[in-house]
Parts: C-alpha cells; sequence; structure tokens
C-alpha cells in the first residue's frame, strides 16, 4: 500500500532564479526503509523538508494515504530529524522537560516517566541525563536526545536527516538497530537522508539517488549499489570505496 505518492514535484530557490528539484515522482509504501542518496547540492535535504511539510512543494503533488497532502507540518504522525547544527533541542531547556512536552502532545502524562526511561534505555543513555540542559550535550547526544523526542511522539513516518553524522560507529549501530525493531514492530516508515552509501545499503531497503535536483536512479537498494546504471551514481559508488580503502590505512 502506497503511504506516499510524490508526483512531478519541483522546487525554485524562494527568488525564482535557481531550480534546486525538477520532476520528482516517486511512492514509499507503508512500512519501507527508503535511502534518498546524493552529493551536497544535490537536493536532498530540500525534498526531505517537503515531504515533512516544511516547506511547500513549487510544481507537482504529494498524496498522503490517497489524500492531497497539505499541511503535513500539523500532522505528528511525520516527524523530521534534521543535522545536528546546535539547534535540535533548546540549549536552556532540561531534557526531562523536553521529553515531558512531547509525551504531552501526544496526550500522554500520567505513564510519561516510565516511558522516557524505556526509550533512554533503548537509546542506551543514562537516567542522568534528564537533569542536564540542552546546552550541557554533546552533539552526538543531541541528536539522539531530538530522537528519543520524536518517538515520545509516536509517528507513523520518520524523516531522517544525516542521522549519524554527529554519532562515533557504536552510537550509530545501536540507532540503526533501533529503528530497525521499530520498523519490524511497530511498521514506523522511514525516509533516510544520507550521502553514505555504506549506511544506506545496510539500513534501507529501496533508493533514490539525486542528482543537480534529478532522480537518476531509483530500485532496490542492493541492486542499484551493486549494479549502477547511471554515470554519476557509478562515480559516488567508487568514491565510496576508495574512501573505505583510504580509512584502512590509518
Amino acid at each position: 500500500m502506497n503511504l506516499f505518492a510524490v508526483k512531478n514535484v519541483g522546487y525554485y530557490s524562494p527568488d525564482n532564479s535557481v531550480e534546486i528539484l525538477s520532476d520528482i515522482s516517486f511512492n514509499v509504501s507503508e512500512g519501507m526503509i527508503l535511502g534518498i542518496a546524493g552529493e551536497s547540492g544535490s537536493g536532498k535535504t530540500t525534498l526531505g523538508l517537503i515531504l515533512s511539510g516544511i516547506l511547500n512543494q513549487s510544481s507537482g503533488e504529494i498524496f498522503l494515504n490517497g489524500l492531497p497532502a497539505q499541511n503535513l507540518i500539523k500532522n505528528r504522525d511525520i516527524q523530521i530529524l534534521l543535522q545536528n547544527k546546535g539547534e535540535l533541542i533548546n540549549p536552556y531547556r532540561r531534557v526531562n522537560s523536553i521529553l515531558k512536552e512531547a509525551f504531552e502532545l501526544n496526550g500522554k502524562k500520567s505513564d510519561s516517566e516510565s516511558e522516557i526511561l524505556d526509550i533512554l534505555e533503548k537509546l542506551e543513555l543514562k537516567k542522568d541525563i534528564l537533569k542536564r540542559k540542552g546546552y550541557e550535550l554533546s552533539g552526538g547526544e543531541q541528536q539522539r536526545i531530538a530522537l528519543a523526542r520524536i518517538f515520545a511522539v509516536k509517528p507513523s513516518i520518520l524523516i531522517l536527516d544525516e542521522p549519524f553524522s554527529a554519532q562515533d560507529i557504536e552510537s550509530e549501530s545501536i540507532i540503526i538497530k533501533l529503528l530497525k525493531k521499530l520498523n519490524s514492530e511497530s511498521g514506523l516508515t522511514i525516509i533516510c537522508i544520507s550521502h553514505d552509501l555504506k549506511i544506506l545499503k545496510n539500513f534501507t531497503e529501496e533508493l533514490i539517488v539525486l542528482h543537480k535536483g534529478k532522480i537518476i536512479e531509483n530500485g532496490n537498494t542492493k541492486t542499484v549499489l551493486n549494479n549502477p546504471t547511471h554515470p554519476f551514481t557509478k562515480f559516488l559508488v567508487r568514491a565510496e570505496a576508495y574512501s573505505l580503502s583510504r580509512n584502512e590505512l590509518y
């Protein structure tokens, strides 16, 4: 069953001088883990912002459950975790207050404390983090608390923009394991935007590759990455392999 249907979506810069996305069309099935890859400036983050309702497309249509998807930002079923830029959470609020507020948005108060502790345990965060304020957290901790806040709202669609940019390898593994569990147990639909092909290959089922604002490849993740057909996708795969081989030298 198609959850999202994106048809001929385009997006121009605010002054209409630059076309950032052009003729983007794809479907997202319920319970799918979809990857969106591309180089910096390819339009992948802009696409994520449009899907989450933060930006409105300049042209084309988006359907959610078969109905025109308007005012998506007001729909708590759709949540986005943006890249860590020091603005993921309020720097002056305590973590406990941030997470309690998320539960209240979801209509829960009485059992929020036990559920907060459960989320922290799944993310392998210690209980004492609840007493700390946003500015007292590392970038990786801010990113995980932002993710914990999203889990408290219990969305059906989660959009991740470079979700592992501030995480070490161990934390990255913890988050991927948790996301896969939520996907299999609750049917959480995940759209993961990343430049890291290794992560997308191991995490996602379907993959879209963007280049200069257009989809150049779309299909099963392993098929696309193991047998790319577009020259730019081939370049990305070679660049990733080169990067991995260089890292092994150090």
